[in-house]
């Protein structure tokens, strides 16, 4: 391969400059995604010891590339086990592909129409409510936490589940496509505990925690106030409008070309950093 240029003993041609832009994006990308968590701290430091490994083994220094490299393995193990939450929204970002939505086959509408009737007709009653609707990936694990039902959405049967002498009524509801797979189900709960000054519920911090662990947006009644919430990529809306909220869901689950001839329109929000 031509070489373009030459520092001391490395000659660095097209292929390492192309090998060092991809190296250079997938790091950048890792620092977004864990910035601002404990987290980081431990990729400053894997960092520096990944770049003496690499300056020690192109100067050829056996001994402490060695050691290096054993150092850097030992840590990226470490990595993964202690920070399992950050790789795993890691990995959710990269699933959240938008080209996949075209191939999931839904009635956006239908079901966006049933959630927004339930979820304020439960308001009124003051009926707490948790509702988490997949976009893309399922979630296999948290429905196996509940009851299965697999049975086609419709608004009479979520206000039954909801209905607080019912044995379903805790948890949380799984919705996929058009089809209410489980009840009952447990969820994992954020870390939060107060969003901009005001406390969050165990309702709340378990729509947080899921949103921030799986492609999902999660309709949340408050049982206290009756108040509407919605929780997406880890970030909670409180307080939407039967509009606001439709809109909300046309925006997730469905064509934005629809949600767009609305009365409101809520910007697609929520990019975690």
């Amino acid at each position: 391969m031509f070489e373009i240029f030459k520092i001391g003993f490395l000659s660095i041609n097209f292929l390492d400059l192309l090998d060092i832009a991809i190296v250079s994006f997938i790091f950048y990308k890792l620092y977004t995604a864990i910035r601002g968590t404990i987290a980081a701290q431990i990729f400053y430091g894997l960092v520096i010891v990944l770049v003496l490994t690499f300056l020690s083994q192109a100067a050829n220094f056996k001994a402490l590339g060695w050691l290096l490299k054993l150092l850097s393995d030992i840590w990226v193990i470490a990595f993964i086990i202690l920070f399992q939450p950050e790789i795993r929204r890691l990995l959710v970002l990269v699933g959240k592909s938008h080209f996949l939505k075209p191939f999931i086959k839904t009635n956006a509408t239908n079901v966006a129409d049933i959630i927004t009737d339930t979820a304020f007709e439960l308001a009124q009653q003051q009926h707490g409510a948790l509702m988490v609707i997949v976009k893309t990936a399922g979630i296999r694990g948290v429905v196996e936490t509940g009851e299965l039902l697999n049975s086609r959405i419709n608004k009479n049967l979520l206000r039954t589940i909801f209905f607080p002498r019912t044995t379903l009524h805790d948890g949380a509801v799984i919705i996929r496509g058009d089809l209410i797979e489980a009840a009952r189900c447990t969820l994992p709960l954020t870390p939060l505990t107060v969003q901009d000054g005001l406390p969050l519920g165990m309702r709340h911090r378990a729509g947080i925690g899921i949103s921030e662990q799986a492609d999902v947006i999660v309709v949340i009644v408050s049982e206290e106030t009756g108040s509407i919430s919605v929780a997406e990529n880890g970030i909670l809306k409180r307080g939407l409008s039967r509009d606001g909220l439709r809109t909300r869901l046309l925006n997730s689950i469905g064509s934005p070309k629809k949600a767009n001839n609305n009365n409101n329109i809520f910007d697609k929000i929520f990019k975690k950093n």
